[in-house]
């Protein structure tokens, strides 16, 4: 295992090569989004560099041992108070992307074999979204007051991601042309640059109406230069197109008005609408098709959080579980 198949340059740049190479691969015969392209490259620059460390500068020549070290060189890892830095979940991931590289490098004819084919990653705890509950989410959405530019643009941020389910990245990626509120629906751009049409409520649609009729217009005219972002949906103080952090911090600041503190966060609003539509009778398969989710499996996750949902389905359509 690890024998090169082809006599190639392996010189102190060669690595960074085909990182570029394996980047390029992802981007354009993949089509991974930018935020995932961020994470495998952040990923296989702390491989690199481990692997650099060792002395193995030629990924043809990295073996089987080498992945299984840097698997327990991740799970040894330990931060200045001595706790794990890594999660199980972080190295799964990190392996992901090590896996990736050398499939890529696999197919450029430069390994015998896949090093890393046989590594497993640390079994990691299956998390349970924790979804707010239908109060909580009322007392968020009610936490902007004021009718000020930036005031109307955070509760159509709020009541566009309750009610949409939409990603972070998706819901500040969108342009004017992706909504068509007279049906009450917006176009979204997913996962591998996959399109979606996504429904949105009444009280979603009327919030984006304010925004765009009145506190969106004054944001525009504070564009510094023409152009760039004239198209956004969600623009920051200046003009320009509103940031994922500063996204981010919009969710979080209404959560502390709301007093819900670090519970929040713009993918805990994901999980409270597909939450509630399967609590309210939604089918899993519609609400898979809400979220963007390519496998069902991915969607079934919530249907374990309502141990309420479950009991009561239970004691309508079981004939003893009331005798």
């Amino acid at each position: 295992m690890g024998k090169t198949v082809h006599d190639r340059d392996a010189g102190p740049d060669r690595l960074d090569q085909l990182l570029a190479e394996h980047e390029t691969w992802l981007t354009v015969e993949r089509g991974l989004a930018d935020n995932t392209l961020a994470a495998y490259r952040r990923d296989l620059r702390h491989y690199a560099d481990y692997l650099r460390s060792r002395g193995e500068r030629d990924p043809g020549a990295v073996e089987e041992a080498t992945v299984l070290a840097y698997v327990d060189h991740l799970g040894r890892a330990r931060d200045d108070e001595g706790r794990p830095r890594f999660a199980p979940s972080s190295i799964a991931r990190a392996l992901v992307a090590v896996r990736s590289f050398h499939r890529f490098c696999l197919e450029e004819g430069l390994l015998a074999a896949d090093p890393s084919e046989e590594v497993g990653a640390p079994r990691v705890p299956q998390g349970i979204p924790k979804a707010l509950s239908e109060p909580e989410v009322e007392k968020l959405l009610h936490a902007v007051v004021g009718d000020s530019p930036r005031a109307q643009r955070d509760r159509a941020i709020l009541e566009t991601l309750y009610a949409s389910g939409v990603r972070i990245s998706e819901l500040i990626g969108l342009d004017r042309r992706d909504l068509d509120l007279e049906d009450n629906l917006i176009r979204v751009l997913g996962k591998g640059s996959k399109e979606r049409i996504v429904p949105v409520g009444r009280t979603a649609r009327d919030a984006l109406d304010a925004y765009l009729a009145h506190g969106r217009p004054e944001l525009v005219q504070r564009r510094r230069r023409a152009g760039g972002h004239a198209e956004a949906v969600f623009l920051n103080a200046r003009g320009g197109r509103l940031s994922r952090q500063s996204c981010w911090k919009i969710v979080r600041a209404a959560g502390n008005a709301a007093g819900l503190g670090e519970r929040l966060s713009p993918h805990v609003l994901r999980h409270s609408c597909a939450t509630h539509m399967l609590d309210h009778g939604a089918d899993i398969r519609v609400v898979q098709e809400l979220l963007g989710h390519a496998s069902l499996s991915t969607t079934q996750v919530y249907t374990k959080v309502s141990p309420q949902r479950l009991r009561a389905v239970y004691d309508a359509a079981h004939p003893r579980a009331k005798a």
